[in-house]
């Protein structure tokens, strides 16, 4: 499989992160958004086999895009690099994928969280409600981004978002061409050092614009159908 590990100025927490990452992880990818820190220099002292993408262009979006481009495995994980995200879960992840979905999505609420502030609990709670009413699903969390997707999914995704919205962008794009997606349960950590790049009110609006842009859209899909998270939520 390969980890996807968007970053930008994070050497006080990168470390941890590929510390953990499980031995049999047989691709990693920092695709690096120009850190004038030593994140580069970190990742490549504790993973000599990592593939460094110097990625330029601004966002998560963009970074993101580019490292499933780079991947060359079958299975992609997402995973941010700030220590929030605990590594040890990539196995559950995989294991859904290697089950049959195309999508396997990190839960929150059924996996609990330390970061979440009122307001993003709230914003979360809306866009989520949105996404369930237009798509008839019935999703636990949205706004999260530790995920695994199938390599052979990504083009059918037509994935085009640069910002924290591609998150969303995945779902909903995947329920549109009638993919098999899977809710398993996630535990968030506060982030271990640093501030978050997420500005939730211009970001929430972006995911808005992102939910109703991509259901509203005239592009010819696979009927979604009940998206039957199979109505799958695993664990």
């Amino acid at each position: 499989m390969s980890l996807v590990i968007p970053t930008l100025n994070e050497e006080a927490n990168i470390g941890w992160v590929l510390q953990r990452v499980p031995v049999w992880v047989e691709e990693v990818i920092v695709v690096d958004g120009g850190s004038k820190d030593r994140t580069v220099e970190v990742a490549r002292t504790l993973r000599p086999d990592v593939v460094v993408v110097t990625e330029l262009r601004k966002g998560k979006g963009v970074a993101l895009r580019t490292g499933f481009a780079t991947a060359t495995r079958d299975v992609i994980v997402m995973l941010d690099a700030d220590g929030s995200m605990d590594p040890a879960e990539i196995e559950n992840y995989v294991h859904a994928v290697d089950e049959g979905y195309d999508l396997v999505k990190g839960s929150r609420a059924t996996g609990g969280s330390l970061d979440l502030t009122p307001a993003r609990l709230l914003g979360n709670f809306c866009l989520r409600s949105l996404v369930n009413l237009l798509y008839s699903a019935d999703f636990t969390e949205l706004c999260y981004g530790y995920m695994a997707l199938r390599r052979t999914s990504v083009p059918g995704m037509d994935l085009a978002s640069d910002g924290f919205e591609i998150e969303t962008e995945i779902v909903v794009n995947s329920l549109r061409r009638g993919m098999r997606i899977a809710e398993i349960p996630s535990h968030e950590a506060e982030r271990l050092n640093g501030v978050s790049h997420l500005h939730p009110v211009r970001d929430g609006l972006r995911v808005l614009s992102t939910i109703i842009r991509a259901r509203f859209s005239r592009l010819q899909v696979s009927p979604v159908g009940s998206p039957t998270l199979a109505q799958d939520s695993i664990g």
